[in-house]
C-alpha cells in the first residue's frame, strides 16, 4: 500500500487510545452532537456539486506572496509566517514552531489526483531552519502531508500530534521517541518556556474509508509573553467559550475560515462564525486561515476572506490578514490590508 494513506493505531498506542473519555464504541467523539452531513445530502451529491464549474473559484491572476529567508529569521522577536491554507511557522522565545505543514501540490495521498495549489510551491522544506517543535493538529491530507513530513523529519527536534496521529508518523520511519501525543485537556511544557495544551475541536479524522480511530484538536500555545489559540479545523460551538474562560483572553487566535458548505455545516465554520469564535475566546487579534491555497470546497476562493472581513468589521473584531510568506512581527501593528480584493 502507498506508505501515504499512513497506518492505523494499534497496540500500546491503541491500549492508550482506549482509556481516553473522547473515544467511545470504536471511535472518538466530539464533545457536541456531530452529524458530518445535513438530511438530504450525499457523498455522491457532494462530488456531483463539486465537479460542477463555478465562478470565482480559482483566482484568474497570481495571487501576491512573499518569499522570506527563513533561515534568516531573528529569532530575537515572536513573528508568524503564513505559508497558505493551515500552514505556517511561529518564532517564539527563540523557537522554531511549524504548524501543519502542506508544501507538496495537492493535499492528497496520490499527487496527481486532487485539487493543486493555487499558490504555487513557493516554499518547500529545504527552505527552513531547524524546526524545535512541529505541532500536528490532525491526520487529514490538507494538515498532515506525507511528502512534507519525509523530507522534514531529519530537521525537527520534537512533534506533538494528538492521540493516534503517532502511528502515521512512526510508519514513515519517526523514531518514537521524539512524538508526544495528546488527549483534549492534556498539556506540558513541550520547550522551555513554552507550554501546550491540547483543547477540543468540532471535526474528524482519517486518511482512508475508516474515520475517527485518531484524535482531532486545537492548541493552547503560552509562553510568558504571548498566548495564541491554534485552531486546526472545527465546526463552531460552545467549546470556543469555554476555552475563553478557561484561558482568559488571548493575544492571537488562528481560526479556519474556508472550505465551509451548506452540505457540512458542523464539521467547519463559516466566516461570520470563525469571527464569534474569536470573541468567544477573548482573542485580541484574529487571524483566519484554511483558505488562500486549495480548492476544497463549493465556494469562490475569496468568499471566506471576504465575508470573514466584513463581520469583524461589524463586531469590531481586529484581524491580521498577511500575505503568504510575509513575516508578522506579533508586538507591532499587524498587517491588516485587503490585498486579495484586486484579484478576480
Amino acid at each position: 500500500m502507498n506508505l501515504s494513506f499512513g497506518k492505523l493505531p494499534f497496540g500500546n498506542r491503541q491500549a492508550r487510545i482506549e482509556q481516553s473519555p473522547n473515544y467511545r464504541a470504536g471511535s472518538f467523539q466530539n464533545l457536541t452532537q456531530t452529524s458530518m452531513l445535513v438530511k438530504g445530502a450525499s457523498y455522491f451529491t457532494i462530488m456531483r456539486e463539486f465537479m460542477k464549474d463555478k465562478p470565482g473559484r480559482y483566482p484568474k491572476a497570481t495571487i501576491p506572496v512573499v518569499k522570506t529567508d527563513l533561515k534568516l529569521l531573528p529569532t530575537n522577536q515572536p513573528q508568524l509566517i503564513w505559508f497558505g491554507h493551515s500552514s505556517y511557522l511561529l518564532v517564539l522565545e527563540g523557537k522554531h514552531i511549524l504548524v501543519d505543514p502542506v508544501f507538496s501540490d495537492r493535499p492528497s495521498p496520490l499527487q496527481f489526483i486532487g485539487t493543486k495549489s493555487f499558490a504555487g510551491r513557493i516554499y518547500a522544506p529545504s527552505d527552513f531552519p531547524s524546526i524545535d517543535l512541529l505541532l500536528l493538529t490532525h491526520d487529514h491530507y490538507d494538515h498532515l502531508d506525507y511528502g512534507s513530513i519525509i523530507q522534514l523529519k531529519s530537521n525537527v527536534k520534537k512533534i506533538v500530534a494528538p492521540l493516534g496521529v503517532g502511528a502515521h508518523l512512526e510508519h514513515w520511519g519517526i523514531d518514537a521517541a521524539r512524538i508526544t501525543e495528546f488527549d483534549w485537556w492534556e498539556g506540558a511544557e513541550v520547550l522551555d518556556e513554552i507550554h501546550l495544551t491540547a483543547t477540543p475541536a468540532r471535526h474528524f479524522s482519517g486518511r482512508g474509508l475508516i474515520r475517527n480511530k485518531t484524535l482531532w484538536t486545537s492548541y493552547v500555545l503560552q509562553t510568558p509573553h504571548q498566548k495564541i489559540f491554534v485552531g486546526g479545523d472545527s465546526g463552531y460551538d460552545t467549546t470556543f467559550k469555554t476555552i475563553g474562560e478557561k484561558f482568559g483572553s488571548f493575544d492571537l487566535a488562528i481560526l479556519e475560515c474556508g472550505q465551509y458548505d451548506r452540505q457540512w455545516p458542523n464539521i467547519h465554520m463559516m466566516p461570520e462564525e470563525t469571527v464569534q469564535a474569536s470573541i468567544d475566546l477573548n482573542a485580541r487579534v484574529l487571524m483566519p486561515v484554511h483558505w488562500g491555497k486549495f480548492v476544497l470546497s463549493n465556494h469562490a476562493w475569496k468568499d471566506p476572506i471576504d465575508r470573514a472581513w466584513q463581520k469583524a468589521g461589524l463586531l469590531n473584531v481586529n484581524v491580521t490578514t498577511p500575505r503568504i510568506g510575509e513575516p508578522v512581527m506579533l508586538k507591532e501593528s499587524l498587517p491588516a490590508t485587503t490585498w486579495w480584493s484586486a484579484i478576480q
